[in-house]
């Protein structure tokens, strides 16, 4: 009877585990699914209730990490914001603690260290440059798929061939010599974005941006070709409202 009785209740154990494990794993997908609709906000908030549940869960970690990242330039002040940043950024080391080759991680950690450079002085940008560009690269090369990647080095090219002498001339110091960094490598890496995401009205933007800046010979045609097509994408949240508004400054711009 004693062993009959250890066998139920272990039953019981093992079904509401397996029940358990299903529904987590059914909200995970519905997380999933309300982030790729561009609810961002509703996507953090189950992304988070799953992390409390399993802290060492590589896609709850990276997924929560991301989303701190793009959340949190809409926090109310610039404290607010680098504290996101921040958070995502430990998250991001946490995943790549529990596995070096996810790259979902180190996209969460490069994404992380952009956000924060975007509120920072020109040394620590420069401090971080090396370390963006590598866990970008280092990304692509576990998975050649993740097109924030290739965004993410678009921006790091595009910002660095905007550097002046002096930025440039602590940058070289840094990494011995200048790696990359023009308007041509951040359109190339756009591109890629743009063919792994077509519906991302952001990697439309700075493509066109980036034609716009290198401003050579047939360059403002293609300005506007790419931030008219940024154009006809559906507007799904702020971001895009915000990326929208920038394609129109620009137009303007080239008009």
């Amino acid at each position: 009877m004693r062993n009959y009785l250890i066998v139920v209740i272990f039953f019981f154990m093992y079904s509401f585990s397996n029940a358990q494990s299903a529904n987590e794993n059914q909200l995970y997908q519905y997380a999933q699914k309300t982030e790729a609709e561009g609810k961002l906000n509703d996507a953090l908030t189950i992304y988070k209730s799953l992390l409390k549940n399993d802290s060492s869960n590589i896609g709850y970690l990276t997924h929560t990490s991301i989303l701190y990242s793009k959340v949190g330039h809409r926090q109310p002040s610039k404290d607010l914001q680098i504290a996101w940043y921040k958070t995502g950024y430990y998250l991001a080391q946490k995943a790549i603690k529990i596995n070096n080759s996810s790259a979902e991680a180190h996209y969460s950690l490069a994404l992380s260290l952009g956000r924060m450079n975007e509120n920072a002085g020109s040394k620590t940008k420069i401090d971080n440059a090396k370390q963006i560009k590598s866990e970008a690269e280092l990304t692509l090369k576990l998975n050649p798929k993740i097109a924030g990647a290739y965004h993410i080095l678009g921006r790091w090219h595009q910002v660095v061939a905007g550097f002046n002498a002096i930025e440039r001339t602590m940058i070289s110091a840094i990494f011995g010599s200048m790696p990359g960094g023009s308007y041509t490598d951040a359109i190339n890496n756009f591109q890629r974005a743009i063919v792994l995401e077509p519906l991302n009205m952001i990697h439309y933007y700075e493509l066109a941006h980036s034609y716009y800046l290198r401003n050579e010979k047939g360059d403002k045609a293609q300005a506007k070709n790419w931030a008219s097509k940024a154009l006809l994408i559906q507007v799904k949240n702020e971001d895009d409202a915000d990326t929208k508004k920038d394609c129109e400054a620009l137009l303007k711009k080239l008009n």
